[in-house]
């Protein structure tokens, strides 16, 4: 089965283009807000707390994706063209540098609102994988992230302007073989399955902090799985051992990280 080529942008008027890339932040965010709503009457949030701190998260996550992308994984670019930066229609966040930046929006948050880093944190985490999951869809749909190649009747042949920074000898039209639809493969990993998982774990009252800690060794070991369907970037390649992606060993402290707050959350509460 061959790539089902989609125009990235869904309408334009002039210099002024609406992007699928945007759209699914948009609806990330839109949903993420409802969800929110959902959680706050249990939580003692009132629906306006749930609306900035969804915003804060926005440009928290926007930031720190882009910066993040810029950092670890197109630091050349950025180097070659500081302008590039701002080109986020053109794709290219990075979860990593994405929590990073919502981290110190939450944590502005909880300052601002008298609640503790963790108390938001709990809240919160149940409502990203969706997100996760629509920011996946938009990768799928700039044709980035293709997989590595395979056999199984799930790949995807590849137009060569997709993936000809990882294969050279890619000059027609299409590549001669498959590839796994990676960014498929995460957006049901990181936003279906972690989504149903977290929440229905913060269904039941948990130590402060746990839920949080349950949400960073989920993604953690989501990430590291569905690694292994992705190609590696042309211009990063395996960074350890001929094995090890940078997605992975970014994700390796998130599960080191989540493990220790579940563990010092019930011991602080026991």
């Amino acid at each position: 089965m061959h790539y089902p080529i989609i125009d990235p942008v869904i309408v334009s008027f002039g210099p002024i283009a609406i992007r699928w890339y945007g759209m699914a932040y948009l609806a990330a965010f839109l949903l993420a807000w409802w969800l929110g709503t959902r959680r706050a009457p249990r939580a003692g949030w009132s629906n306006q707390a749930v609306s900035d701190v969804v915003f804060y998260g926005a440009v928290g996550a926007v930031i720190g994706g882009r910066v993040g992308y810029a950092l670890f994984y197109g630091f050349d670019s950025l180097r070659a063209d500081p302008l590039w930066l701002f080109r986020v229609w053109e794709g290219g966040m990075s979860f990593h540098g994405g929590l990073l930046g919502v981290l110190a929006a939450l944590w502005w948050f909880g300052r601002k609102t008298g609640r503790t880093f963790l108390q938001v944190g709990d809240f919160v985490a149940p409502i990203v994988p969706t997100g996760l999951g629509f920011g996946r869809l938009g990768n799928f749909i700039n044709m980035e992230l293709p997989g590595r190649p395979t056999d199984s009747p799930l790949g995807l042949v590849y137009p060569c302007d997709a993936v000809r920074s990882l294969d050279p000898l890619c000059t027609g039209v299409w590549e001669e073989f498959a590839r796994h639809p990676s960014p498929l493969y995460q957006a049901a990993a990181e936003g279906l399955v972690l989504f149903a998982f977290i929440w229905w774990f913060s269904s039941k009252r948990r130590p402060t902090g746990v839920v949080s800690g349950a949400f960073l060794v989920g993604y953690g070991v989501l990430r590291s799985c569905t690694e292994l369907f992705r190609e590696p970037d042309a211009h990063i390649g395996f960074v350890a051992i001929d094995f090890l992606t940078m997605g992975q060993l970014l994700s390796l402290p998130m599960v080191i990280f989540g493990i220790a707050m579940i563990v010092w959350a019930r011991r602080n509460a026991a």
